[in-house]
């Protein structure tokens, strides 16, 4: 009788431990959770402040009781605010197609294809990972001067269609496909191509949706180079548009505005992840996983 009690006490004291672990790990990562979302909560009041009322805090309010819209409708109104998403939407969706097709193309050379010096090719490869992204964008931006492509989409979008990193990710993924696959595929006549395409490509969608998302992030947030290689409004993304707005002033002046603004071309980001959050960490996950 004594033993079965204490091995009921054991297994209460062991609940309790397990309980007090879980609550102390919710507790810090609720935490962690509201430090984090603190700046978009504060970017989202902010924008729905009126002029007057944000200029009138002199201690800021955690909340306000007459939110307000004039921010957006001003944001768009004053500058071509509209004109920049466009020209990066249209920035992010060639990019990131043409870095599919570059990525697939050599990830799959890599993973499968047996020809003369590849390991040396891709050890190469991974090597232009170890060059500061600095001087990649002072040779890219002497290249596109010498081609006349700047204030151009083409300037925009050459340098930023292949990536090592989401060749290598990708390679891997590949790999783990069963070599017998590939074989009764060649037995059966199967081009490579049609290899590629119909078993492949199904076989790692989740890998290529999460290069896709994370490509069109990066795109959405570009700002060194896009700043670099344009000077015309006409070629702003939403990036250097947020920067255009507060070296005009505008945005000096107005910040619920500009908060406004900011929120606005952080939406479609947003959205984005929260979507497809699951396939970005399937994608990371079979990525990383070997055999």
């Amino acid at each position: 009788m004594s033993k079965k009690n204490n091995i009921l006490k054991h297994e209460r004291e062991s609940l309790a431990r397990k309980s007090v672990t879980r609550v102390i790990t919710y507790s810090f990562l609720t935490l962690w959770g509201i430090i984090v979302l603190f700046p978009f909560y504060w970017m989202l009041l902010t924008s729905l402040k009126g002029y007057g009322a944000y200029n009138a805090e002199y201690i800021p309010q955690m909340f306000t009781l007459a939110p307000t819209l004039e921010n957006y409708i001003l944001a768009f109104t004053s500058v071509p605010l509209a004109d920049y998403f466009l020209n990066t939407l249209i920035f992010t969706v060639l990019t990131t197609a043409i870095m599919l097709i570059i990525t697939v193309l050599a990830a799959f050379g890599f993973a499968r294809l047996d020809f003369k010096g590849k390991n040396l090719a891709f050890t190469l490869l991974l090597a232009l990972m170890m060059i500061p992204s600095e001087l990649v964008i002072i040779t890219n931006f002497v290249t596109i001067t010498t081609m006349n492509l700047r204030n151009t989409f083409m300037g925009l979008i050459l340098p930023s269609v292949a990536s090592v990193f989401y060749i290598y990710l990708l390679k891997e993924n590949f790999a783990q496909v069963p070599d017998e696959l590939y074989y009764a595929a060649k037995a059966d006549g199967t081009s490579d191509m049609k290899y590629l395409l119909k078993v492949m490509v199904p076989i790692c969608r989740p890998t290529l949706v999460t290069i896709t998302i994370l490509k069109v992030i990066e795109c959405w947030n570009s700002y060194v180079w896009p700043r670099l290689i344009t000077d015309e409004e006409a070629y702003f993304l939403v990036s250097n548009g947020i920067q255009a707005i507060r070296e005009s002033g505008f945005g000096r002046e107005n910040i619920p505005a500009m908060m406004a603004a900011a929120f606005a071309i952080s939406v479609p980001l947003i959205v984005l992840f929260l979507v497809f959050r699951n396939k970005i960490m399937e994608g990371v996950a079979r990525g990383g996983t070997k055999g």
